[in-house]
């Protein structure tokens, strides 16, 4: 890796998908983490190739209207976050232009129209997080925290201002109390899960998991349990793979859960098991693909997905027949039992499937469809787009309406180009929902219609 040993100065033009600032300096793009948009800077670069160059701000010279100062202590060393030098508004603009730019570059497909953005609060929104634990003599003992930026390293953390303040004021105590466990070196992280509290919508319930590489003493057992007492949290232990994980104290079992108020549900998932980490987002988000989906009494949906029925619960308050189809077993478990819990038994159905092999088998199986709401990972859903009938064929059993949930704008852009220049939908509108704020991930919504 070669570093300068002189700052280059120059403007900064816009930023990338990872919230990096881009200038041009002798035929190569450069990279500028710390830059915004109109600024004028100084920079050295740490990382030199033919074509571009990676680098960070030394100085700014002149500053944007947009750059505010970091809420947090530990921005710019912790990589939890890249974007708390830019305010809100110039983050979603940002994240905004991303998800055209992948459309059209990637997809070579436009929008039908741009949705307003969904967006919430702004910190303390972090309901999930996995915190890596280390023991670092030099630093005085245990750490706790996310990874520095570009290093296996922690973050010599106190505090974190997008986990909830409950969340964020245990990261000290952890320390300690770690340092104190008979194998402080030997529990790699700590996964966070919050969920609210059963019959008190908007009180926290909060569960660690600890991941531990050798069995505990039972004084270790007994540490955590008093901690747990002290700070009103849950312990789950986790020796091994995701089964092993399991409660502490029996009496810590039960399931956490999360609302959708707007439906009139009650969702209830383990520590383990994905959530979206923004609970306002997440119910935002599942309002506005209900308008867009707009499910009828008597209408067949399909859930693409599905995980544990997130969707497919709100769309079955609809009146519609929904199948939710998900790869984890044990998902499809969970979502068939909030169907239950919810009483939707009677209008949903799951199965599990393999969606990224090929897809024509599980969409014979589904038979007549008439929308479809598809919620993949960050791979994206190709396998489930190339399965639709191509736009010279009738469309047949295939849906109508499909809305597209996505967590990747460049996969979203490639599924949505098979969609439309090869499948005859049309894109009728995208738009973002600040799912992650300050950070470069976007997360986004499209719908598809075809006669």
């Amino acid at each position: 890796m070669a570093k300068n040993t002189v700052a280059s100065t120059g403007t900064i033009e816009s930023l990338d998908h990872a919230g990096q600032g881009i200038a041009r300096a002798e035929g190569k793009t450069i990279f500028v983490e710390g830059g915004l948009p109109g600024e004028r800077v100084s920079w050295l670069s740490y990382r030199r190739k033919p074509n571009f160059e990676m680098a960070r701000v030394t100085a700014i010279h002149k500053a944007a209207s947009a750059r505010v100062s970091p809420r947090c202590p530990h921005f710019g060393v912790c990589g939890g976050c890249s974007l708390q030098h830019a305010d809100p508004v110039m983050q979603i603009a940002t994240k905004q232009r991303v998800l055209e730019d992948n459309l059209h570059h990637i997809g070579n497909v436009k929008p039908g129209s741009v949705f307003a953005p969904i967006s919430g609060p702004t910190w303390h929104y972090r309901f999930r997080a996995r915190v890596s634990v280390r023991l670092v003599p030099k630093k005085g003992g245990v750490l706790v925290g996310f990874h520095e930026r570009r290093s296996s390293y922690i973050a010599d953390m106190t505090s974190c201002s997008i986990l909830p303040k409950r969340m964020s004021d245990l990261l000290v105590p952890l320390r300690h109390l770690i340092e104190g466990l008979s194998q402080p070196d030997r529990m790699p992280q700590i996964e966070m899960a919050v969920g609210e509290a059963p019959g008190h919508p908007g009180v926290l319930d909060i569960v660690l998991v600890l991941r531990h590489l050798e069995a505990l003493t039972e004084a270790d057992q007994a540490s955590l349990a008093a901690f747990g007492r002290q700070h009103g949290v849950r312990w789950f232990l986790q020796p091994g793979g995701p089964a092993t994980v399991h409660a502490l104290n029996p009496q810590d079992a039960p399931l956490l859960t999360y609302h959708l108020p707007n439906f009139g549900l009650v969702l209830n998932f383990s520590p383990t098991e994905f959530t979206q980490v923004n609970p306002a987002i997440n119910h935002a988000l599942v309002t506005k693909a209900m308008r867009l989906l707009a499910a009828q009494p008597g209408e067949r949906v399909a859930d693409m997905f599905c995980g544990l029925g997130n969707f497919t619960l709100p769309i079955a308050r609809s009146g519609a027949a929904v199948v939710g189809v998900e790869g984890s077993e044990a998902l499809v478990a969970r979502a068939a039992e909030n169907a239950v819990k919810n009483a939707l038994s009677q209008k949903t159905r799951f199965f599990a499937a393999n969606l990224f092999l090929d897809c024509q088998p599980i969409m014979t199986r589904l038979g007549k469809l008439d929308r479809m709401l598809i919620d993949p990972p960050r791979e994206g859903a190709l396998e489930l787009v190339k399965a639709l009938p191509d736009a010279e064929q009738p469309r047949g059993d295939a849906p109508h309406t499909i809305v597209y949930v996505s967590c990747n704008p460049a996969t979203l852009a490639r599924d949505a180009g098979i969609l439309v220049n090869v499948k005859g939908y049309v894109l009728e509108g995208a738009g973002i929902a600040n799912m992650f704020p300050h950070t470069a991930h976007v997360e986004s919504i499209a719908v598809f219609k075809r006669p």
